[in-house]
């Protein structure tokens, strides 16, 4: 008995990480293509271009999660799926996605007005159809993660990116502006609903239960309450600061931010949309989900630290080389940002811990006070400047990782030493490899930028790894064990299954399974 349930283990341990693999591979192309896509468009485009669409992609997350309702989340860590269920779930979306699809055209002119942004009305309606758009194929992504076919969505989305920033160049060097943008949105939406319902090989039916809408309904009003809680709250920030600094300043904003994801995207992203699943496999099994936890929060330690640090010391001349010098006001937001980007990723873990073992409504209430607490720092910040803001968020961002130490303690039976003292030994590892980049930085002025910018990432990079070594190493060498394991096996297994449609089993769980919280 035993010895099957460590098979068992170890299997699911080896498809974990090829799917983290495969996560990786996918971002690092996506995101490489889409970091010399921004620096493209960052010299096409203005700030205050920019800034209009961030004003307007501001209101669509509100709407994409009306009409998911969580719906697909739950799909995702359900003991049981079947196909009335499911076509449940699709029906909800779709209807959901048409009307509120509608209501953003229609209430276009009254976002712009929030965010001061005239310009932004237009571009509302020019989004508007994402919505309907990401319900289609809402069902068929969550199919894809709870099955682990990572190497699909991978393939998905690098195609998806591709098609989408060469529009969005071709467009910027046509003369139509923030179209560009918005074009690159609309076409990897398009090409992503396609693809994902294609590979999918699932097909909704003419059926409607409302004991399963009501059923998902309890799970994912939870998890709905927690993203738009969230999304609110980045809403208000953004209308706060196009209020005291107009579109130009959230145009700087807007560009920090995105070069903070990409970095988290190349790193510690990958493990997250892995987690949820591994997490909701376990969660009966306390010694292995303490284990897990600890291993995924110390290799998610390991792999944005290095990035962060990087970023953080080498915006100075990091950002006007890529983007040019009128991009000088995104400089300290980013370094900044960098730092709270660290913190963001762990963030992220612990929210698909509570999600994996079934526990929204927790995190609900945890957010809640956060984001409340964010929200209302921006307003004394947001005056003084974008550093200032983002030293805040820095502040909320500390707070509530200390916070959280003991509630995620009590959720995986563990005492709160062995969590904190993770990130005791990532804290060091980053302060050593923060000094030798600003070290390097220093005696590198007088040389290129790209040869300083070069020099500065060596020496993070190789600081860091010898101080891993040291403070990290059990960390460090489980994950170089578990890869080269996985890469070394000749076992013609992968992550995805027979490309044969997987067929829908009828559920046999009780009303209730896998959605307490």
């Amino acid at each position: 008995m035993s010895g099957s349930v460590e098979e068992e283990g170890g299997a699911l341990g080896h498809q974990a990480v090829t799917s983290i693999l495969w996560t990786a591979s996918q971002k690092w192309v996506a995101r490489i293509g889409g970091f010399i896509t921004i620096a493209v468009l960052a010299r096409l485009l203005s700030p205050a271009e920019f800034g209009t669409v961030a004003a307007a992609t501001a209101v669509l997350p509100i709407a994409y999660l009306l009409a998911d309702m969580g719906f697909s989340t739950y799909v995702v860590q359900a003991r049981d799926i079947g196909q009335r269920m499911l076509s449940t779930a699709f029906w909800f979306s779709v209807v959901a996605g048409l009307v509120l699809a509608g209501c953003l055209v229609a209430a276009a002119p009254l976002f712009a007005w929030v965010f001061h942004v005239p310009e932004a009305a237009d571009v509302v309606r020019g989004l508007a159809p994402l919505v309907l758009l990401v319900t289609l194929s809402s069902v068929s992504v969550a199919l894809l993660r709870r099955q682990l076919r990572f190497r699909t969505l991978a393939i998905q989305s690098f195609i998806a990116s591709v098609a989408g920033q060469v529009v969005a160049i071709v467009l910027a060097l046509l003369g139509f502006g923030v179209w560009a943008l918005v074009g690159q949105m609309l076409l990897f939406q398009i090409v992503t609903t396609i693809y994902a319902c294609s590979v999918a090989h699932w097909r909704p039916s003419l059926q409607f239960s409302r004991t399963e809408f009501l059923r998902m309904a309890s799970f994912g009003t939870k998890v709905v309450g927690v993203d738009l809680i969230g999304v609110l709250r980045q809403w208000v920030e953004y209308a706060i600061i196009a209020s005291f600094l107009g579109a130009a300043g959230l145009g700087y904003l807007n560009v920090a931010q995105r070069l903070v994801q990409i970095a988290q995207d190349v790193t510690a992203a990958a493990v997250l949309p892995v987690s949820t699943v591994v997490f909701s496999r376990i969660r009966s099994e306390p010694d292995r989900l303490r284990s897990g936890y600890r291993r995924a929060l110390g290799m998610t330690y390991a792999a944005i630290i290095p990035v962060m640090i990087f970023l953080t010391v080498s915006a100075p001349r990091l950002i006007p080389f890529l983007f040019g010098r009128q991009w000088a006001g995104s400089i300290g937001a980013s370094q900044v940002l960098a730092i709270v980007g660290i913190l963001t990723m762990i963030a992220m873990l612990d929210h698909g811990l509570f999600y994996g073992l079934g526990r929204p409504g927790a995190w609900f209430v945890f957010a809640i006070v956060v984001d409340v607490a964010t929200i209302g720092l921006a307003f004394v910040t947001a005056p003084h400047g974008l550093v200032a803001w983002a030293f805040g968020f820095l502040a909320i961002a500390t707070v509530s990782t200390v916070v959280r130490w003991p509630l995620v303690g009590r959720l995986i039976s563990s005492a709160v030493r062995p969590i904190l003292m993770v990130t005791v030994r990532a804290a060091a590892c980053a302060v050593l490899s923060a000094a030798a980049g600003v070290g390097v930085d220093l005696l590198t002025r007088s040389w290129l930028p790209i040869l300083a910018i070069a020099a500065t990432g060596l020496a993070v990079v190789i600081v860091d790894l010898v101080a891993m070594r040291v403070f990290m190493h059990t960390e460090l060498s489980e994950f170089v064990r578990i890869v080269r394991s996985r890469l070394g096996r000749r076992s013609s297994r992968t992550a995805d299954p027979p490309t044969t449609p997987t067929p829908i089993p009828t559920p046999t769980s009780t009303p209730g399974d896998g959605a307490h919280g």
